[in-house]
């Protein structure tokens, strides 16, 4: 198995991560819990760091927000950054945090939501923590919404700029936590104020 961490790849055992079938993957990672794993769709896995109390804390703002207005909709449900999602690409994605719509949620095979459930959410936060590579993150917001998520974003609050990527292929560059995010057509009434964020 390979385990990468970002562009770093270091040999591990002598296997190779290509050998390793979706469920030995998913019992690799449980396995190896206290680590935040995913694989990307050329089967490599990566190891990501643990987030330093700043980008916690602002992670579980936005997750919150996310969450305060799910509640209150009941159109869809929330995923926090553990949950492991499948692409159509083979890849195993893990975002900050998610959102699926209710009839998406419906159509996923009770057994498979019990693993790395072959599904994409519709909606995706990364947000950028100091040792986090802004390549990296970007080519995998575009990989998000290569495999079916319609809208996406990317927030680095060192730089106080956010990314909105969308299903049409547009990307829009927001500067300044005075700004607002909307959810648009995909989480209708969704704001996000980027002032907590400070």
């Amino acid at each position: 198995m390979e385990i990468a961490l970002e562009d770093v790849i270091i040999p591990v055992n002598g296997f190779f991560s290509d050998a390793m079938s979706d469920k030995e993957f998913f019992d690799f990672c449980q396995q190896n819990e206290i680590l935040r794993v995913e694989r990307d769709e050329n089967k490599k896995i990566i190891i990501m760091a643990p987030t330093n109390m700043d980008t916690g804390r602002q992670n579980a703002d936005v997750s919150a927000e996310l969450a305060i207005w799910n509640k209150k909709e009941k159109n869809g449900f929330c995923f926090d950054s553990s949950t492991g999602f499948t692409l159509p690409d083979g890849s195993v994605r893990s975002p900050d945090a998610s959102w699926m719509r209710n009839e998406k949620w419906n159509e996923v095979p009770k057994k498979d939501k019990r693993k790395f459930a072959h599904v994409c959410p519709d909606f995706v936060i990364e947000l950028k923590s100091p040792s986090d590579n802004q390549k990296y993150l970007t080519n995998k917001m575009h990989k998000w919404i290569e495999n079916g998520c319609s809208l996406a974003w990317l927030i680095n609050p060192d730089k106080k700029t956010v990314f909105v990527f969308r299903k049409d292929g547009t990307v829009d560059k927001i500067a300044g936590f005075n700004n607002v995010l909307s959810g648009e057509d995909v989480l209708p009434g969704f704001k996000l104020d980027l002032s907590i964020l400070l």
